[in-house]
This record gives structure tokens, C-alpha cells and sequence, in this order.
């Protein structure tokens, strides 16, 4: 238990100076003082990552090409199976960091130790020794590239499912894989900004350092308490146990909406408690699926991130919101309160379909016979937050991180103060940066040829892709900085969008196309830099993590289309809500908004419906007030310096909290910070030493174990679509939040006011 006099000081933003200097230390008191001084300033950073290295560790062996190999396929089929299910279940890296353990010891056993072609230049043995970390690490970064699902899917899936067109698997591909390629030359460019200074500590990363510290480190066990290895297997098997209720036994503990069962008839009750269609006021998800799906691990988040995100969500979700729909702002009484629908005037669904020529382009007199698009109150107002959060993103990083990004420019970082883990890893034999550059640049001009060559079906100009990739490149570092000190990542999706909706109009595929590379390479870029940066903590070589991540790109892309591409050739009217059964869980709710996205910016058009001819035009003033609010806080700071609290209000992150929403619900995010109020302000604030030596592994165990215990329900029940079907089948027992309050509007099942 800390002292009554640290209590006080709370998790502080990365680039403040803490004062603290008393810290719980798990290195034991081999460590050289000289080390210890040198280590991180970030307090978790310092009691999480170890600061020695050894790097006599043979990492790039026989074992790891073939787990490595071996865990990004599986987690690139399962991840992609899972994605398309009304609950996407995301297995992490963080199962497969666990399951190859085994894996590798007992390779280390049986696998034979001669060296083949011994004293020439290609000597090399498929068995160098004992089973070591520094393999386990390289085996995780080929899983992380399986863990994360390419978003360029989402156009073959609108293509293909939504808008029932052609794209070929060929075509694709090529998509996919420049997509996710990209990413290496942004990453490139960036390593010395988001990677090297220790100020950008990447918060996830210290899940996994905790778990393989738990699972290579050997530790005496203390009286009355657990090791890591123990506290995790016990941890684990009770998220492996656990989960066969809310998976299978009980779906309603994804989501308790308590007042919906007081109120079994009252359209405003429900309205106000659905969790997964309404405000979710009281509702509550007692299910790790349903606290960590969308916004990742709670107990990740530091607790300033934490709060942000609390108080963006309160403002959309409990103030904006109600404020807008009970005024009956753009016919918000028309439509449900929480949708990510599109409908028409009179709150029918909108037909799509009717308004699209022979050629895939908007067909204007069509649309004026529709009538304009209209959105529910909550979806039209999370478009609101996301053109605020862009703009806050870059004014707030020129204000609180401009001077270190300047200093970093004039290559003043060499004369800085390094931590120990940058100057460990001096050591090692950097990437030249003209890997980097070669790669983003053939990278290009194979995009460039690919979207000419085949306009037909992606539709996107060559000049498309250029001010796509300069967007990319603009927003990498300062949406790098968010990421890399608070665990969240401010979308650029809202932006492309808004820019190719109005440059080119009335082509949804072109629209899709420039999101996703001037997003998601964007995403991508980051994706590789965090794990860099676990590289970097963990001590791998740099040239073994470049390979790793490459090979692992290239696999990864593959299985994750060929699985999509399966899937949706063989599920019967897969994503298709109206024509699937009762109960069927090949809803798509990701590819549903990312449809939805692509009719609204790309069919339609901004002008049209943010713009001079659309509804939602006063929407753009949220550009202005994204850019004044971090000014406001920047200023309050100066003002009153001693108050360090103030510096922790980030505003980007307080805006970005809610860009999963939609497909995520409020019970998604009611949950998550609860739990990350727990563990990132109480359990810190109170028992630092517990938190510093079980926080990271038990979220490390409970990943896994639900991951393993989805996969098993699945295998075993729910290929042979055995279900249970009673009063906890119900995922939340609302179905009266779904339904307009306006008076004379007729939906099925809701009742005419």
C-alpha cells in the first residue's frame, strides 16, 4: 500500500515530469543503480518492463518461422469467421502468445540439435536451445498481424453482400495488400518520433511484456501470495469457465437492462435503459466479450485516458443526445433514438438500391423521387464528434507536443537524455530508411496502376490516391502521439471521406478506396509502430521484427480474404438482416456502418447531406469547436501551471471516445469504464504494488480465456446450430427502444403515437 502523502498524485499525461521517486520494482537488486536511474519516467513503463537484455538469444529460428507462421493463420481465419457475427469475438495475439508456449518447449525437446551445413556460411541448426522470450516475441508480432482485421474487407463485402456488384478475388487482394504495405512506409518515416523517446510508451504493449514476463521469468513465491504464472492460470481458467454463460448458457449477461424488465411496455423507459438500443442507462454487460470488443482491454487504458473517454461518452450519450431528439432537431422523433439505419422522412428504410444506375453512380432523379436521407439523432451527432476530434487532434498535439516534435526535427534527439531501453537497443542493427522508402514507394505506384487499371471497379482517379497517402502522411504523427500516450486513436475515416464525397461525388467505391488508404494505412502505420515499440521494450533486434512484420503482412492479408471471400459465398444472404432467420448470427454490424458510410460520403455525397443542399450543414461548426476547445484547456493550463490536472484533459480522446459507436453500444462502453475505473484509479491509487504485478496479466487471461472458450462453443454447438432457447436468450429484452416517438409514424411492432 502506498503512503498517504502519494495518494494524491494520480497517473500523470506521459510528457509531464512525475515527482514521485519512490516505485515498487520488480527487477530484484541485480539491476545496476546506473540502469535504475536511467529508467523510463513513465511509472508504468518502469515497474512493468524489464531494463536488462541478453543478446546472446538466438531470435530468428526454425521454432519461430514455424509457430509464428502457424499463429497468424489461425488468428487471421478466426478473427475473420468471427467478424461477420452479431457479437464479433476479436481474439487478441494475446491467445496465441499463450498457446505456442507449450508449443515451443516441447520443440526444444524433440527437435533434433545438429547443425546443418556446419563451418560454412549458411550454417544454422533447427534447434538452438532451450525455448526463449525473445523467440516467444517474434512468434507474437507474425499473431499480431493476424489479430487485427484488414479493413479494405470492408469494401469487398459492400461490393459483393450490400450493393450486390462485381469485384474480383484478384482485385481484392491487390487491395488489401497495398493497403496494409502502406502502412510500412509510414511506420518508416515515423520510428524516430513514435518509437524511440520514452515519453511514447504505447499503454498495450505492457499487457504483453506483463504475460511474458509471467511466462519466461521464474519467481520466488512470496507467503500468502501467487506468482504471475499462478495468478494467470487461475485467472484463465475462471474466463474459460466463466464465458460459457454469457457465450452460450445465458446471452443476457452481455447485457442487463434493468429498466426495460421494470418497464415491459414503455417505449420511453426503454429508450432510456436498452444497452444495445437505447441510452443504456443502469445497463451493464457481465461478459469480457461485451466490455473489451470495441475499445480494447479496460485494464489497459491509463486512468486520465479513462476519464476522458467517461466524460466525452456522458456528453454524446447523456446530454447532446436527448437534448437533440426530445427537441425534435432534424425530425429526431421520426426515427429510433440509437441507429446506424438510414431512412427516409416518414422513418421507413431507406431504398438504396433505387437510386443507383446501371453504371454504380447516383442517380439524381432517382434520389429526388426517394427524398433526402435522414439519420437517427445519435448517428448524425457521432458524425458531429468525429469532425470536432479532428481538428482538436492537431491543434492539441502543435500545442502540448509541438516543441518535442520540433526538437525532434532538428535531430535534437541524439543530444537528449536516452532511457535504458533506447540505449539497449542502440546496440542492435537498425532498418535503413531506405527500406522503408522503397517499400512505401513502389507501394504507391502500384496503387496508382491498380486503380487505373481496373477504374471499373474501383472507380478511384489516380490523383485519388495521392491526396489520399498525403493525408496519411500528415495525420501519422499527431494522431501517433494520442495513440502512443493514451491507448485510444482518433479516426481519420470521417475526414477522407468529407474531402473525396466532395472533390469526386456519386461513386461509393471510390469513396471506400480512399478511406481506406488514406485511413488505414494510417491505422496500419501505427499498428507496426506499436509493435516496434514492444520490440523495442522486449530487445529485438530491429532487422528480425521488420522481417517478422512483413511476412506476417503478407500471410495475413491472404487467409483474411480468402476466409471473408469464403464465408460470403456460402452463408445463405449473409448480412442481410431482413432475409436471415431468427436468431442468426451472420448479422455483420461493422460492415453495416461502413455501408452506411459509404451511401451517406460516397453515393449521396456530403453536399448533399452535410453540405449547402443537405439537412445536416450545421454539423460543420463542430470543425470550429474541435479546434478552440484544446486552445481553452492549453490556456487554462498556462494559466494555472500548478494544477496539473488540467493537462490530463485531452480532448481528442474526450471526442474520439465514442467513434466505435456505432456498431458499439452503450453497454459496451457502461462496462469498460467501470472496470477501468477500478483498475486504473482504485487498484493504482490504492494497492500499486497488486496492480503493478497482476494488472496486465489479468487481462492477458481473460482474453484468452474467452477467446478459447468462443472458439469451443463454436466448434462444438454452434456448427451444429445447437441453441438454447428461453427468457435469457434475450441479449437485452428491449425491443421497444427501437421505435419512433413522432406522432403517425408506423413501424412494425412499435405502437402509433
Amino acid at each position: 500500500m502506498i503512503d498517504h502523502e502519494e495518494t494524491h498524485k494520480e497517473i500523470s499525461a506521459p510528457l509531464i515530469e512525475k515527482q514521485e521517486k519512490e516505485k515498487y520494482s520488480h527487477y530484484g537488486d541485480d539491476a545496476p543503480s546506473s540502469s535504475q536511474s536511467e529508467n523510463s519516467p513513465i511509472e508504468q513503463v518502469s515497474l512493468t518492463v524489464p531494463i536488462t537484455d541478453d543478446p546472446t538469444l538466438p531470435v530468428v529460428t526454425f521454432r519461430m518461422w514455424v509457430l509464428g507462421t502457424l499463429a497468424c493463420i489461425f488468428l487471421s481465419f478466426l478473427n475473420q469467421f468471427f467478424w461477420f457475427r452479431r457479437e464479433p469475438l476479436s481474439i487478441s495475439s494475446i491467445s496465441a502468445q499463450i498457446a505456442v508456449v507449450p508449443l515451443g518447449h516441447l520443440m526444444a525437446m524433440t527437435i533434433t540439435n545438429r547443425v546443418f551445413f556446419k563451418g560454412r556460411k549458411f550454417e544454422f541448426t533447427m534447434n538452438p536451445g532451450p525455448f526463449n522470450v525473445k523467440e516467444h516475441v517474434l512468434i507474437t508480432i507474425f499473431a499480431n498481424s493476424g489479430a487485427g482485421n484488414p479493413y479494405a474487407i470492408h469494401i469487398v463485402s459492400a461490393v459483393k453482400v450490400f450493393y450486390k456488384r462485381n469485384v474480383t478475388f484478384w482485385v481484392s487482394l491487390i487491395v488489401v495488400l497495398t493497403t496494409q504495405v502502406l502502412g510500412f512506409g509510414w511506420s518508416g518515416l515515423f520510428r524516430k518520433y513514435l518509437v524511440e523517446p520514452a515519453a511514447m510508451w504505447w499503454p498495450h504493449n505492457l499487457v504483453q511484456v506483463s504475460l511474458f514476463r509471467a511466462l519466461h521469468e521464474k519467481e520466488e513465491r512470496a507467503k500468502n501470495e501467487l506468482t504471475r504464472n499462478q495468478f494467470f492460470l487461475i485467472a484463465f481458467l475462471c474466463s474459460f469457465a466463466y464465458y460459457v454463460f454469457p457465450g452460450y448458457l445465458f446471452p443476457m449477461l452481455s447485457s442487463l437492462s434493468w429498466l426495460c424488465w421494470i418497464f415491459p411496455t414503455s417505449v420511453l423507459a426503454q429508450q432510456l435503459g436498452s444497452g444495445l438500443h437505447g441510452l443504456g442507462i443502469s445497463a451493464i454487460g457481465i461478459d469480457w466479450s461485451s466490455i473489451s470488443s470495441y475499445l480494447g482491454s479496460p485494464l489497459a487504458s491509463p486512468w486520465f485516458a479513462t476519464a476522458n473517454i467517461a466524460v466525452g461518452y456522458f456528453l454524446i450519450m447523456y446530454v447532446v443526445t436527448p437534448f437533440m431528439y426530445w427537441s425534435n432537431v432534424y425530425k429526431a422523433k421520426t426515427f429510433p433514438i440509437f441507429s446506424d439505419g438510414l431512412f427516409t422522412s416518414d422513418g421507413k428504410k431507406y431504398n438504396i438500391s433505387a437510386i443507383i444506375d446501371p453504371n454504380f453512380h447516383i442517380d439524381f432523379n432517382a434520389y429526388d423521387r426517394e427524398g433526402p436521407l435522414y439519420l437517427s439523432t445519435f448517428f448524425s451527432m457521432t458524425y458531429a464528434f468525429s469532425f470536432a476530434c479532428l481538428s482538436a487532434t492537431v491543434v492539441h498535439v502543435f500545442l502540448f507536443h509541438g516543441r518535442d516534435i520540433w526538437q525532434l526535427s532538428k535531430s535534437a534527439f541524439q543530444e537528449k537524455k536516452m532511457d535504458i531501453h533506447t540505449k539497449l537497443m542502440r546496440k542492435y542493427k537498425q532498418v535503413p530508411e531506405w527500406w522503408f522508402l522503397s517499400i512505401l514507394l513502389v507501394n504507391i505506384a502500384a496503387t496508382v496502376f491498380l486503380c487505373e487499371y481496373y477504374k471499373s471497379q474501383l472507380q478511384l482517379p489516380w490523383w485519388g490516391v495521392l491526396l489520399a497517402c498525403g493525408l496519411a502522411f500528415f495525420f501519422t504523427l499527431p494522431v501517433g502521439v494520442i495513440t502512443a500516450t493514451t491507448n485510444q486513436t482518433p479516426g481519420l475515416n470521417v475526414i477522407t471521406e468529407y474531402i473525396i464525397g466532395y472533390l469526386y461525388p456519386g461513386y461509393p467505391v471510390a469513396n471506400m478506396c480512399f478511406k481506406v488508404y488514406g485511413y488505414i494505412s494510417m491505422k496500419q502505420g501505427l499498428t507496426f509502430l506499436q509493435d516496434l515499440k514492444l520490440g523495442h521494450y522486449m530487445k529485438i533486434p530491429p532487422r528480425a521484427m521488420f522481417m517478422a512484420q512483413v511476412v506476417g503482412t503478407l500471410i495475413s492479408a491472404l487467409v483474411h480474404l480468402g476466409t471473408a471471400w469464403w464465408l460470403m459465398e456460402t452463408v445463405p444472404d449473409i448480412c442481410d438482416r431482413a432475409l436471415l432467420p431468427p436468431g442468426s448470427p451472420w448479422t455483420c454490424p461493422g460492415d453495416h456502418v461502413f455501408y452506411d458510410a459509404s451511401v451517406i460520403w460516397g453515393l449521396i455525397g456530403p453536399q448533399r447531406i452535410f453540405g449547402n443542399l443537405g439537412h445536416y450543414s450545421a454539423l460543420n461548426w463542430a470543425f470550429l469547436f474541435g479546434a478552440i476547445a484544446p486552445v481553452i484547456v492549453w490556456i487554462t493550463h498556462k494559466s494555472f501551471p500548478n494544477q496539473q490536472w488540467i493537462r490530463l484533459i485531452t480532448v481528442p480522446v474526450l471526442l474520439a471516445g465514442i467513434i466505435q459507436m456505432p456498431p458499439a453500444t452503450s453497454v459496451n462502453y457502461n462496462s469498460w469504464i467501470i472496470i477501468a475505473f477500478l483498475s486504473g484509479f482504485v487498484v493504482y491509487r490504492y494497492n500499486r504494488k497488486l496492480w503493478s504485478r497482476h494488472n496486465y496479466v489479468l487481462s492477458g487471461a481473460l482474453d484468452a480465456g474467452l477467446a478459447f472458450m468462443g472458439v469451443l462453443l463454436y466448434l462444438c454447438l454452434g456448427m451444429e446450430h445447437v441453441r438454447l432457447d428461453w427468457w435469457g436468450s434475450d441479449a437485452d429484452r428491449c425491443p421497444l427502444a427501437k421505435c419512433p416517438t413522432a406522432e403517425g409514424v408506423v413501424v412494425k411492432g412499435c405502437p402509433v403515437f
